[in-house]
């Protein structure tokens, strides 16, 4: 295993140096910044956050950070995450981001700062090079949501590329030939340079299995959103179009649950006119008429399987992960397609 010692050597500078590195520390000259990070990321180095928290006192605090707290999916995660932190004698707060990237390094300061014991991202706005200093304070696990060059932490989610492949197939064996698509983040409201690799896999996913099946898939016909609302906005913008798709993927339950309200207000038929696929099978997926078909996010498994990571991490119990573990997430067909 790599030590401080080594990353300096590696890059050529002091071990202080390496050091404010990886507390972000603001006058550090960027070459030697870079050169530490790269030596970092080469060498594999995680810092070590055991040492860290043997010099303060345990919390037996947990914090849970989500960019959306209104979010059927962030709440049933939570949920699972909050039953076995319980059974653990570990609290839990839930801390809202809202998609924001200060409010995310604000609340990562309570790590810093000996406020919480781990920190579970459920969402994630800045890059891992931003994130990953402050792993020296404690461990960080990643739930559903995942930076691009994620290192020195571990990733609990599903394989979002396959689940889209596999529902975008679905709709092109039953017919459905003209498919729109709805990403899961609305990319005009993400801070500037801010990139969702979650959507960014799901629509590759979409584009593989279209393509593959010699399907055009139109620019005019991609949308983005994550609430009812923005589903009921996109069917009317759909039916302002001349030529139409006969289906939709979005990219949750919520955004479909909108699409579904608003065809019965405009009397268009789904899924006769209008196939429409979500995307989480939210307990509303059976409420809705038709019901909807989705894909299936093990919400409870994957809220349980990270907080027992976390606390596995706290315990020392784990010396090595599996930088992802994918969780099945299998197509839940209903009516609506």
């Amino acid at each position: 295993m790599s030590t401080i010692k080594d990353v300096a050597t590696k890059a050529g500078v002091s071990r202080s140096t390496v050091s404010r590195v990886l507390n972000n520390h603001p006058y550090v000259d960027e070459k030697k910044r870079k050169a530490v990070q790269d030596a970092i990321k080469e060498l594999g180095y995680t810092p070590n956050s055991s040492a860290q928290r043997l010099r303060g006192t345990e919390t037996k605090t947990i914090a849970v950070l989500v960019s959306r707290i209104v979010n059927p999916f962030f709440s049933a995660v939570v949920d699972a995450m909050d039953e076995v932190a319980t059974m653990h004698s570990y609290r839990m707060i839930l801390c809202n981001t809202r998609g924001r990237a200060d409010q995310e390094l604000h609340f990562l300061e309570l790590l810093r700062t000996k406020q919480v014991d781990g920190v579970i991202l459920a969402s994630v706005v800045n890059e891992w090079e931003t994130i990953y200093p402050y792993l020296q304070y404690g461990p960080i696990v990643l739930c559903n949501e995942y930076p691009r060059g994620l290192h020195g932490a571990p990733v609990i989610t599903i394989d979002q590329k396959k689940a889209m492949t596999t529902i975008t197939k679905h709709l092109l064996h039953k017919g459905y030939h003209s498919i729109a698509y709805c990403n899961v983040y609305d990319v005009n409201h993400l801070p500037e340079g801010v990139r969702s690799p979650l959507a960014e896999d799901r629509y590759e996913g979409f584009v593989q299995a279209m393509e593959m099946e010699g399907k055009v898939v139109h620019s005019s016909w991609r949308f983005s959103g994550h609430s009812v609302d923005d589903g009921r906005n996109i069917l009317r913008t759909i039916l302002g179009l001349t030529n139409r798709p006969d289906a939709i993927i979005t990219g949750s339950d919520e955004i479909a649950a909108g699409i579904i309200a608003e065809a019965k207000i405009k009397n268009v038929r789904i899924p006769e006119d209008l196939a429409v696929v979500g995307f989480d099978n939210q307990p509303t997926a059976t409420l809705l008429e038709p019901q909807l078909t989705t894909i299936h996010q093990p919400t409870f498994e994957m809220g349980k399987q990270t907080m027992e990571m976390l606390l596995a991490l706290l315990a020392n119990q784990i010396e090595q992960f599996e930088p992802v573990t994918f969780l099945e997430a299998p197509i839940q067909i209903r009516h609506s397609t």
